[in-house]
């Protein structure tokens, strides 16, 4: 019986493995990935070297003349006279980008951008905060009578900066990031989603295909339904882990070598000064020494290893648990079209788990959220998204045993369905139907 399910499983990975779309997807996938976080960056970096704004600023208050931060992109002139003959000088010649007009009716400041042609988009809120510091910074002087630098050592002494910090059942602190929490806790649980529905998905194909197309008469004279039923669902999986790890090793060498080619995109100074301040204010000190498992062990809540262990677990035992179910419904139906009102009961508990992401991440702790995580179709992707923040040992056990009892329910529930419907054609079978199957097998 063994050797007859290792022949499904290997029959079903290598056909698949095999296939040119699995090939191109392989490959396509980590460059698309590399080409989605390094061209935008790419085409703003090049803007930004080409474009260069010309704004002529007309301030009727007078307030604001030689004011404005000239930057390696954008330049300022400082003239006064009549808007409109101005505005059609800059039509008329190319000197000039914009005009930037301040007006002075008494009813607070109101300015108007005139351009010819597009400008940048950070070209008005870059204008609109040096306005607004430069107001500040004058009714400061010249209505409360206070100086600047009185001012600005009085907010460097009044600046609160809170740093939180979890302290577990032995007493032991440390710093937590609620957002970064919420970000990977995000992450994981539609990572598993799309996983799940993706191969999942091909579990029920394949079911169908070989249905519609006899195959399963001549597979089923030679091996039991649970064989082929086991070898189908561990093949796919093991095709979609291939998958995956290549997927991974394959970004990862993309990433590092647009990295060596290119180190510029790397050292930004905007980004390495919020980087070094990241740093400096957080528990990521560690990263100078190259240690990053420690400093990863020290950020989140729950240590690296129980949080790859955890998502490794929900991973596989939520993809067996739809695949299962997926594969049932393969059984049952005829064609792709007939399964819909088979596999959307079983949809809907993942699709409600997605919807409420936002909610658990928000609240990991909250009576949704815990719920959720306990049960066993929903459970895979809201305790992932809980993990992070940090889950009490006691509920991801039970959450784990729970899966793993539901796991072995939709495993006894496949093997009926699968063994009648497998070979029924023909007829639209009913949830009466399914049910009597179940009591009879």
């Amino acid at each position: 019986m063994q050797n007859k399910t290792f022949l499904i499983i290997s029959r079903e990975y290598t056909s698949r493995v095999k296939k040119k779309s699995f090939i191109i997807l392989t490959i396509l996938l980590p460059i698309l990935l590399a080409g989605l976080i390094f061209l935008p960056v790419l085409l703003m970096l090049h803007s930004e070297k080409k474009q260069h704004t010309r704004v002529l600023v007309v301030d009727d208050t007078e307030i604001f003349l030689n004011t404005f931060q000239e930057t390696d992109n954008t330049t300022y002139q400082y003239r006064s006279g009549d808007i409109g003959q101005l505005t059609q000088e800059m039509l008329e010649n190319d000197e000039i980008d914009c005009i930037f007009h301040i007006l002075d009716n008494g009813e607070g400041l109101r300015s108007n951008l005139y351009y010819k042609k597009s400008i940048p988009t950070t070209l008005q809120s870059s204008i609109e905060s040096q306005m607004n510091e430069t107001f500040f910074d004058k009714m400061l002087q010249d209505s409360l009578h206070i100086e600047l630098a009185d001012f600005q050592k009085l907010q460097d002494l009044t600046k609160v900066n809170i740093t939180a910090i979890q302290i577990d059942k032995d007493g032991n602190q440390r710093e937590n990031d609620a957002d970064m929490n919420m970000i990977i806790g995000m992450m994981c649980g539609f990572f598993i989603y799309f996983i799940i529905i993706i191969f999942a998905s091909q579990v029920l194909r394949g079911v169908l295909e070989e249905k519609t197309n006899r195959i399963v008469e001549v597979l089923i004279s030679s091996v039991k339904p649970m064989q082929l039923l086991v070898g189908k669902i561990v093949g796919i999986a093991l095709v979609g882990i291939t998958q995956f790890l290549i997927w991974v090793i394959l970004t990862t060498g993309i990433l590092f070598g647009i990295q060596l080619a290119a180190p510029s995109l790397f050292q930004d100074e905007a980004s390495a000064e919020m980087a070094t301040e990241m740093i400096s204010n957080s528990n990521m000190a560690g990263l100078a020494d190259g240690n990053i498992f420690q400093v990863i062990n020290n950020y989140f809540p729950v240590s690296f290893t129980e949080l790859l262990l955890s998502f490794f677990f929900y991973f596989v035992v939520g993809y067996l648990i739809y695949a299962t179910l997926y594969a049932a419904t393969g059984s049952v139906v005829d064609n792709e079209s007939d399964s819909q009102q088979y596999t959307m009961p079983v949809t809907l508990p993942l699709l409600l788990s997605i919807i409420t992401v936002p909610t658990i991440s928000s609240s990991p702790n909250g009576q949704l959220a815990v719920w959720l995580s306990m049960i066993p179709l929903t459970s895979p992707i809201s305790m992932m998204v809980r993990l992070p923040s940090g889950v009490p040992l006691w509920q991801l056990l039970t959450s784990m045993g729970i899966c793993l009892l539901f796991l072995v329910f939709c495993i006894w529930f496949a093997a009926k369905v699968y063994r009648v419907g497998i070979l029924m054609y023909g007829k639209k079978n009913g949830w009466k139907e399914i049910i009597r199957w179940l009591r009879e097998a």
